[in-house]
């Protein structure tokens, strides 16, 4: 993907041209503007909303100023399309200083600039089409596509583009086929010498670079995962905490690329979040300068639902798809065409690209409901799920992630090139990871995903989904016990959850074994968990003294379920015998497709038999391994989705056995590794203690000076529960600092709360304001905006208090509503009992502060405060702060008074490039 500053002089700006004759509309929490041809003048809501539905206007970000004009439906001209469909797998931050960058244009400075900036930005980017540019290839045949369609920008494109002479290739011709090679030898036997990975280092970070003595000291330490192992099932596992600041991304790459080198081998490198995913794929530059020989040496590996799924575009570009998913359909073939690796989620497709369409379309466009056919798809040669694999098992580093390197270990997929040297970055949520992971759920939805897999289409739908019998059709034709096996399978399934089922639910007449389970769980779960005044949110309840309509229910399913797990293992047996016994028909594509059906079939044999052992449970013994609850899951008090949930009490204990002891050596490491607890916290929640060798431990303490960088305030007069209250704190906090705040929160509603009590007063103050679960707008664009302007201010979850990485003057100031205690469900409090009470929420939440402090400093030269608006902040945990860091108790007053004084300075430059709200 280019980079910002290339595609900034890639747009030629037209000279003397005449300006669209379309309006430009631009809403904000500051007000509302048109612009033509004749001027820029401010308009009232309404006017606003009759000129978009008669005319079509240019905006940026249709669904952004929709939400502003609360008007939903706003459609029109959207400049992040027409760049979408003009520069096809390039980033542009969604905001008027984005698009100025990449067009070369002046970002204009106040909101009355914006809608005469978006008419000369439409015209700059259309300029583009007056030459040949580097995605030419493909827009004239794709810009007739999209006028059918009534694309609104088509009509403008298509009369500015000219024919090519000779017809352009259809997609799917295009794309390049990977290439079959020789499976990999098994990693070399090597040891790394002592120094070699300190050496290493020297050449990452440049010999000239300054002296990191605790960055040398952890490449050494991460050495010994990479020794020869001694024990079978006893991987070399080190537990290495670095603080903020330390580089361990390059401290460990130094001995994990000379591992790789001499043993011939991969290291999985593992992540819990996209964000640092990508980091890492740029800090391999510095391993590999090339970016040929890099693009063979470091490949980034994610789940088959975040590529996109060839054959479903293919369906949804023949009709598939109608509306406005047909418009995201052939804009996401325009960018499949320069996409580097197919990654919708989080790779080079932009992510506010979905947004704008409302998420219609885009899930459908990948492989989520496990329907791959394999080497039976017209596009496996050329599939971006397939090359991927591929080229992992030829990589020398895989940047992967904690729920893929758990499937692949648990479902026993790519076992001949299954790793044999990990390295778990953000290592502080393999629990969690592994908790999700290792999860069993018998619920409404799961069940009718899988009676869809197996029965297909049961109405007229639209789309290629077919059924098992469908997709094995030739296998049933050859082997007449895989034939029998599959029709079992499929009269099996009818007994499963169908459509309709929550309104069958509600009505008090369910239908078949399965949902008459689902209808005891329901009602069994209102009658324990309801309480007077609730505010429409889930409920669960042990599973504890079942009832006698929830045990008279249990059996009939358990025999539906039992009745669909025979004949799924019996089909798999049956395709694993015709693999040994290699028909003439069975070439390698064919024993591709058989091997991924086997995969596929076995998963799905195994959620069965977990719901069956869950189902054991109604009316038996209790097992101390595991948490079970039952649950009706709802949003505002409309139902989504009710069943029974069984989670490990402890997860690490698979994650130890499935992926650890096959290994031979691992790292799990991260800044807050022994966040709220000691190592013995870290090793509990890394699997350490169920293997037979003791990990190694090791820490470095951050370089950073807190004492003077960082202040800690807790404020003691915002009443609790006071939205109100506490929505002045956030407004009188961010204009003391000016912007360039991070506002978390524990609840939505909470945030929802502040934000629409404070969004208009900022923007009076020339201070944007963005909110994560508000704004139309994916979290991960949300923080690329937050980062480009330090003026602005972002509010949000959990999802924003940890892997959120923005150094310098956009974030400088960390606001939390409260002490972010867990919230109470049937597993915590299981948790809670056999981890110490009391102690095991302490060490929850110092984890948490700690990791909420760790978005504040990045760099030697940052500078913040860090503000806990609680005056039931206890003392006992102020240790999750680093040692030395100044913490006062103080009034709001107070507080806002010294945010204003200490980031002052820093305040007048983020003031300074601040962009329109």
């Amino acid at each position: 993907m280019f980079t910002a500053q290339k595609v900034a002089l890639s747009f030629p700006v037209p000279q003397g041209r005449a300006v669209l004759r379309y309006p430009a509309l631009h809403a904000s929490h500051a007000g509302i503007w048109i612009a033509n041809a004749d001027g820029a003048r401010p308009i009232g809501r309404g006017e606003a909303i009759r000129i978009a539905a008669d005319t079509p206007v240019i905006m940026l970000n249709a669904p952004l100023v929709g939400q502003r004009l609360g008007y939903p439906d706003l459609s029109g001209l959207d400049l992040l399309e027409l760049y979408a469909f003009l520069r096809p797998a390039q980033f542009a931050v969604p905001t008027p200083k984005g698009i100025a960058r990449v067009t070369g244009l002046d970002v204009p400075t106040e909101d009355a600039e914006v809608a005469p900036f978006l008419l000369r930005a439409a015209e700059a980017m259309l300029a583009l089409t007056d030459d040949d540019w580097l995605e030419r290839e493909g827009a004239w045949t794709a810009a007739q596509s999209l006028f059918r369609l009534r694309w609104p920008w088509a009509p403008v494109v298509a009369e500015r583009l000219k024919k090519p002479a000779v017809n352009e290739r259809w997609l799917f011709s295009s794309l390049p086929e990977w290439e079959e090679h020789a499976p990999r030898p098994a990693p070399r036997t090597v040891t790394i010498e002592p120094g070699d990975a300190e050496a290493r280092l020297v050449d990452l970070t440049g010999h000239g670079a300054e002296e990191r003595p605790g960055q040398r000291a952890y490449a050494g330490a991460a050495t010994a995962a990479f020794a020869p192992r001694a024990m079978r099932d006893t991987p070399n596992l080190v537990l290495a905490e670095a603080g903020t600041g330390i580089g361990k991304t390059l401290g460990y790459l130094a001995p994990a690329s000379l591992w790789a080198e001499k043993a011939g081998g991969a290291v999985w490198i593992s992540t819990y979040t996209k964000t640092l995913q990508r980091q890492l794929g740029q800090e391999t530059a510095r391993l590999y300068p090339d970016a040929a020989i890099r693009k063979a040496k470091v490949v980034t590996r994610k789940g088959r639902e975040n590529y996109l799924c060839l054959l479903n575009l293919e369906d949804a570009l023949q009709g598939g798809f109608a509306g406005r998913a047909a418009i995201l359909a052939h804009l996401v073939a325009r960018w499949a065409a320069y996409s580097a690796d197919g990654d919708m989620v989080g790779g080079d497709l932009p992510g506010w690209l979905p947004t704008l369409f409302r998420r219609n379309g885009s899930t459908a466009l990948t492989d989520r409901r496990g329907e791959c056919v394999y080497a039976g798809c017209p596009h496996y040669r050329k599939c971006f799920i397939e090359r991927a694999a591929r080229a992992s098992s030829d990589a020398d580093i895989v940047i992967a992630n904690h729920a893929l390197v758990m499937v692949n270990a648990a479902r026993g997929r790519e076992l001949a090139t299954r790793p044999t040297r990990y390295v778990f970055d953000e290592g502080h949520h393999i629990f969690d990871a592994a908790d999700s992971m290792f999860a069993t759920a018998l619920t409404g939805a799961e069940t009718i995903e899988l009676r869809r897999w197996i029965l297909g289409p049961e109405s007229s739908g639209r789309g290629r989904r077919r059924g098992l019998a469908a997709r094995l059709s030739d296998l049933a034709s050859y082997d007449e016990q895989g034939a029998r096996a599959i029709s079992d399978a499929v009269t099996a399934a009818g007994a499963l959850a169908s459509d309709g089922w929550l309104q069958r639910l509600g009505e008090g007449a369910p239908f078949g074994p399965i949902e008459t389970l689902l209808a005891a769980v329901r009602g069994l779960t209102y009658a324990r968990a309801e309480q007077p005044g609730d505010a429409g949110y889930g409920l669960e309840t042990e599973l504890a003294e079942p009832d006698a309509t929830l045990i008279e229910a249990a059996a009939p399913a358990a025999a539906a379920l039992d009745a669909l797990v025979r004949p799924l293992v019996t089909l798999g047996r049956r395709l694993e015998a015709v693999l040994a016994e290699a028909p003439d028909w069975m070439d390698a594509p064919a024993r591709a497709r058989v091997e991924g059906a086997i995969a596929s079939i076995g998963w799905r044999a195994e959620t069965v038999a977990s719901w069956l052992s869950l189902l054991a449970r109604v009316g038996g013994p209790v097992d101390g391994d595991f948490v079970d609850w039952l649950a009706v899951d709802r949003i505002e008090g409309r139902e989504f989705d009710i069943g029974l949930h069984r989670h490990w009490l402890d997860p690490t204990r698979p994650f130890a056995e499935i992926v650890l002891k096959p290994a031979h050596g691992a790292l799990v490491t991260s800044a807050t590794l022994t966040g709220g607890g000691d190592w013995e916290v870290a090793e509990a929640r890394s699997g350490a203690p169920h293997l037979l060798r003791p990990a190694a431990r090791f820490e470095a303490k951050s370089p950073f000076d807190y004492t003077r960088q960082a202040e800690v305030l807790i404020v003691t007069d915002v009443k609790r529960g006071d939205i109100g209250a506490l929505a002045n704190a956030y407004a009188q906090l961010i204009v003391a600092s000016r912007g360039g705040t991070l506002g978390l929160f524990t609840a939505i509603r909470r945030l929802r709360g502040v934000h629409g009590r404070i969004a208009d007063r900022l923007a009076r103050e020339g201070l944007p304001l963005h909110a994560q679960h508000v704004d139309p707008i994916d979290t991960g664009t949300l923080v690329d905006i937050f980062r480009d302007d330090p003026g602005a201010s972002l509010l949000g979850t959990d999802a924003l208090r940890d892997g959120v990485d923005v150094p310098g003057e956009s974030l400088r100031l960390v606001v939390m509503e409260g002490v972010p205690w867990a919230k109470p469900s049937v597993l915590h409090a299981a948790r809670r009992l056999a981890g110490g009470g009391s102690a095991y929420d302490d060490r929850l939440v110092r984890a948490r502060l700690a990791q909420a402090f760790g978005r504040l400093i990045r760099r030697a030269d940052d500078s913040g405060v860090f503000v806990m608006l609680s005056a039931a902040m206890p003392s006992r945990l102020l240790s999750a702060f680093p040692p030395g860091v100044p913490i006062a108790r103080v009034t709001l007053e107070e507080a806002v008074a010294r945010v204003a004084s200490r980031l002052s300075s820093r305040a007048s430059v983020g003031h300074k490039s601040r962009e329109p709200a």
